[in-house]
């Protein structure tokens, strides 16, 4: 990797940031005898702060000419501290959006609880209603929904809050049928807009 470009990394969470780089360095040493070379930890670093890969990360960056532009730009007034920053969402889902990257899927585990609930809802989105889920399907469809590897939360809590339901000793699993609050209606539909960006860009 060419030394002479350096590639910021800002996490948003650093409790929520070490907990991803434990985790998949515990992953990595069930795995593997040895420590992770220097292109496996740049990996591992950058999924830690929210990114698929490092390319992902480095291809987030500005290019030189775009930041010199961005330099010489007026500054951008700073969102609110507090408050909604998306004009149709409540304070609590605009809080949950922002766990979210640009492709709908989620960062970080947040801390509140009101705000992982809602988060929660996002993921359960990505579950079809008219078919029956193994345990390992149900880890392949969170694991392409969320960037801090930790699947068995997310899996636990949807079962929790009745999004999810487990039968036959956690050999099946189906999604609920549920009625989102109206709060949570414009968050599902700026969530379903950003997944389908996605899959496109995919």
């Amino acid at each position: 990797m060419p030394r002479d470009r350096l590639i910021p990394l800002q996490a948003e969470d650093i409790s929520a940031f070490a907990k991803s780089l434990r985790q998949q360095l515990n992953a990595h040493q069930e795995a593997n005898a040895a420590l992770p070379g220097h292109l496996s930890l740049l990996n591992m670093l950058a999924r830690a702060a929210g990114y698929r890969n490092i390319q992902s990360l480095k291809a987030s960056q500005p290019s030189t000419s775009q930041a010199a532009n961005a330099a010489q730009a007026p500054a951008k007034p700073l969102p609110p501290a507090r408050g909604p920053r998306h004009p149709d969402l409540s304070e609590l889902a605009d809080r949950a959006l922002r766990q979210f990257d640009p492709q709908g899927r989620l960062m970080r585990w947040p801390s509140r609880h009101q705000v992982q609930r809602y988060a929660l809802w996002g993921l359960w989105l990505h579950f079809d209603s008219r078919r029956r889920y193994t345990e390992p399907e149900i880890n392949e469809v969170l694991n392409r929904q969320h960037c801090f590897g930790d699947h068995c939360t997310l899996r636990r809590e949807l079962v929790n809050m009745k999004l999810l339901a487990r039968s036959d000793g956690g050999r099946e699993y189906r999604k609920l049928a549920a009625r989102p609050e109206a709060d949570l209606l414009p968050l599902l539909r700026e969530l379903r807009e950003r997944s389908a960006l996605g899959a496109t860009a995919d």
